[in-house]
């Protein structure tokens, strides 16, 4: 049966109930994509119009197709629970693979169930992550205020690299500063020194986007 997100796993106004489709009406159609449970039960997903009653299997297929080159990666040592948020909005710009550094279990409430739609990694340390990206030849950009940072407004970005976030409160680690090829700050501009994790996440993957996924243009 396709998983739906829990009612007790969801945000005020998020209930899945509110969303989706009913059952399909008979005959239904004859396409493989198509998830037979879902026809007969009906589609509550948080999923674009274009998938409904699509097996999680087929979507996944369908946006292997056109996943962006854009790697995220979050440090998970204190089961944070921005963890989710990030990787929600991972899936909403389609990355190539989400990566999870230090423990294997994280906090998946706020994701939504959307981590099935995407490629996911577990680095157990800093060391094996940045072992991968050397392999796979993808620059690690840290994402945090720390000393030495630069300003995220501005910078040109790989069109090609792993964004890396650090935990909420504590921010990126000593080991992962270190691993970094360059690590940007979003500007402040009023009394906090710092904003939240995941609209962190938000923004900086707005700003690859902005360079890179030629937004159309409005006059």
């Amino acid at each position: 049966m396709p998983e739906i997100a829990d009612p007790k796993d969801v945000g005020p106004g998020e209930f899945y109930a509110a969303i989706g489709v009913g059952p399909h009406p008979v005959p239904w159609p004859e396409d493989p994509r198509l998830d037979p449970d879902l026809l007969a039960a009906g589609d509550r997903r948080n999923v674009l119009d274009q998938y409904r009653y699509w097996s999680v299997e087929s979507i996944v297929a369908d946006l292997d197709t056109k996943r962006h080159s854009l790697h995220i990666a979050i440090e998970n040592w204190h089961h944070d629970l921005n963890i989710g948020s990030i990787v929600r909005t991972a899936n909403a710009f389609n990355v190539a693979g989400v990566h999870i550094v230090g423990k294997r279990d994280w906090n998946r409430r706020g994701a939504m169930v959307t981590d099935r739609y995407l490629t996911r990694y577990h680095h157990p340390s800093i060391y094996d992550f940045a072992q991968w990206a050397q392999i796979a030849e993808v620059p690690i950009i840290g994402i945090d205020n720390v000393p030495g940072s630069k300003e995220l407004e501005g910078a040109l970005l790989p069109k090609s690299c792993v964004l890396l976030f650090g935990q909420e409160g504590s921010g990126i680690s000593d080991e992962a500063i270190a691993a970094c090829e360059v690590i940007y700050a979003i500007k402040q501009y009023g009394s906090t020194r710092s904003m939240n994790a995941s609209a962190a996440g938000a923004i900086a993957m707005y700003a690859w986007g902005m360079q890179h996924l030629s937004p159309v243009r409005r006059n």
